[in-house]
């Protein structure tokens, strides 16, 4: 089978994690996330994630709790490593080679990220899960994907949501929203679109990667957008 994308960095939300339960990890999904990960890993993709912590908390949800922002944002990275870690041990269970990578330090369970030796790794055969966000506050985990597919040189970011691409509006509130197949950078920047964080967008542009945004949730799509075919919305230049 032709591969059109060699080394990919995927970003995982903890929203899909979440399943339906809408907290926590879902056992379920994370069992069918892991297969569609370990399908693409088996075509000889070198495969790179990064994990967001918002089935735990979100840094943004500190002040309703009374905690200042940069606490609230350093424990929604420790989140991520939560999640990294569930995500690694059931790829492993499967037969993958896996290695976690996190941004602040917590050596008891995660490598620190050190992009050459993250390279090495990828090309060693092994599932790179990066964790802990950018390591700083105010940056998103979206940041941070962007920020690590360019450091590492994936060839793109895809970006796996609940919803099948990027639209003119909330599909699920408006359903007059139309769905954009492909866009610019400019394009999505301009038009402020709240699917990406901008900065995240920005970041890919300096480095000419492109980002595909996709529903995670439906079997086959990753496989699909790794064999080259029109899935989702399209990010480039």
């Amino acid at each position: 089978m032709e591969i059109k994308y060699r080394r990919i960095l995927l970003k995982v939300s903890g929203e899909i994690l979440a399943g339906k339960k809408g907290f926590g990890i879902d056992a379920p999904v994370l069992d069918i996330l892991s297969d569609e990960i370990l399908e693409v890993y088996n075509m000889g993709v070198e495969v790179s994630l990064v994990v967001g912590g918002g089935n735990i908390l979100r840094g943004t949800q500190s002040e309703t709790l009374g905690i200042d922002r940069v606490t609230g944002d350093y424990m929604g990275m420790l989140a991520t490593v939560l999640n990294a870690l569930a995500l690694q041990s059931i790829l492993e269970k499967k037969g993958a080679q896996t290695r976690v990578m996190s941004a602040i330090e917590v050596s008891r369970v995660a490598e620190p990220y050190i992009r050459r030796r993250a390279i090495r790794h990828l090309e060693k055969g092994r599932i790179v899960i990066f964790a802990g966000g950018t390591g700083n506050p105010f940056f998103s985990t979206d940041s941070a994907a962007a920020l690590r597919a360019s450091e590492i040189g994936a060839d793109v970011i895809l970006k796996g949501t609940k919803v099948d691409g990027v639209y003119t509006d909330d599909p699920v509130k408006n359903p007059d929203a139309k769905k954009l197949r492909k866009l610019s950078y400019t394009d999505f920047l301009v038009r402020d679109l709240k699917v990406l964080d901008a900065s995240a967008v920005d970041i890919a542009r300096q480095s000419g990667i492109p980002i595909i945004v996709f529903n995670l949730t439906k079997r086959g799509e990753l496989k699909r957008i790794v064999s080259g075919e029109d899935v989702g919305t399209i990010i480039h230049t």
